[in-house]
């Protein structure tokens, strides 16, 4: 499945439980992550998706890293089904 088609069914899903769901982009800044979603309750998950099994850049890495040295949850995701369960696990 292609990464878009990843990325817009997994928004959708969390769309529909009431998730806030954005496109996320840093002008100047190349590596961020695709998407930030924010749940209900305030809890925050930027997301890279990939094709399945497909890895993210090296410098795509070191972002999702350094987020995640802050504290903030960033993955990659490379299929509906994970980013499904993401959205689900944190509700």
């Amino acid at each position: 499945m292609l990464e878009r088609d990843i990325e817009k069914s997994v928004k959708l899903y969390a769309r529909s439980k009431n998730w806030l769901a954005y496109k996320f982009t840093s002008p100047g800044h190349i590596g961020v992550p695709d998407g930030l979603f924010i749940s209900p309750v305030g809890f925050v998950i930027f997301m890279e998706f990939k094709q399945t099994g497909k890895k993210p850049t090296a410098m795509q890495q070191r972002e999702i890293d350094r987020i995640n040295q802050h504290g903030v949850l960033a993955l990659v995701v490379d299929s509906v089904e994970q980013g499904r369960g993401l959205i689900d696990d944190y509700s």
